[in-house]
């Protein structure tokens, strides 16, 4: 049985997920619906009022460009310019010798395709146009980075930081178009998802504002990868599977409660007493998890 608790019960969260090296400055997560997350976002579970009202297309950008992204991509495939990556790789190689050891092939990749959002952008109010320029920028930059090791020399490193970089902008008006024609579909798709999330006891969570469409069954290990990967900790999140056993209730991360009177001579009746009094303290707890919610 899932139970949830108050925060000052919060199960301490796994660090042996996935296993990611130093927080870059951004990443793209599996199980939190491969919505581009920097370092530094702000990311809580909402219930209920506040959060249903949250439900909102201008909250939904970030993850519909994250999904269409993956959908337009088998359509734009627009060779790289050679001239792209030869100027790229120069201003790369300068960077790189500062600390060979410390370059983010990632992060730079991002940086230097990321300058092209505004000129991508420039005639369009939309934030739209915006986010699926900067989840392209984000795919093709973390697909060739993330089989670079960080041991790699800088011209290895730069090689894929600047393919990637030159990859997005060579498809970068083919993805903003393809991309704005399913907007509406996935903020109508989003809605009711939200909605539903911010019905369940756990909620729904957003980052920075945008709603991160993660199922029942992944956000404990979304937390986890925003943990280990950003050093995100999420705010009102907690979560612990508690059984009864010989007359103990546990939880996993949490302290346990007594069902029943300790010693041979308990007997069922303080059993069934034992076992009211847990029932009442983890009502309590999620109680106050909801009222530290609101």
């Amino acid at each position: 049985m899932r139970t949830v608790f108050a925060p000052v019960l919060a199960v301490a969260l796994s660090t042996a997920f996935l296993g990611f090296a130093a927080p870059a400055n951004a990443a793209i997560l599996d199980a939190c619906g491969r919505v581009d997350v920097s370092v530094g976002a702000n990311c809580e579970m909402r219930v209920e009022g506040g959060c249903t009202t949250s439900c909102t297309p201008v909250n939904f950008t970030a993850q519909c460009s994250a999904e269409l992204y993956v959908g337009c991509n088998g359509m734009c495939t627009v060779n790289v310019e050679a001239s792209c990556t030869t100027s790229c790789k120069a201003s790369c190689a300068t960077q790189c010798q500062v600390d060979p050891g410390k370059f983010d092939c990632a992060a730079s990749c991002r940086a230097d395709c990321g300058a092209s959002c505004d000129a991508t952008c420039s005639g369009s109010s939309d934030s739209r146009c915006r986010s699926s320029c900067e989840s392209t920028c984000a795919g093709r930059c973390d697909a060739r980075c993330e089989a670079t090791p960080p041991s790699a020399d800088c011209n290895t490193k730069c090689e894929a930081s600047c393919t990637g970089s030159c990859d997005a902008q060579a498809n970068m008006d083919c993805q903003v178009q393809c991309q704005s024609k399913g907007y509406v579909d996935c903020e109508t798709k989003l809605e009711g998802g939200c909605k539903t999330a911010c019905s369940k006891p756990d909620g729904a969570l957003f980052c920075d504002g945008q709603f991160i469409d993660v199922s029942e069954d992944q956000l404990d290990k979304c937390v986890a990868q925003l943990k280990e990967a950003l050093q995100i900790e999420v705010k009102f999140y907690a979560e612990g599977d508690a059984q009864c056993s010989r007359g103990t209730c546990t939880a996993e991360g949490s302290a346990g409660f007594s069902c029943a009177q300790s010693g041979a001579g308990a007997g069922e009746s303080s059993s069934a007493l034992g076992m009211l009094g847990a029932i009442a303290a983890f009502g309590l707890a999620f109680g106050r998890r909801k009222k530290a919610r609101a």
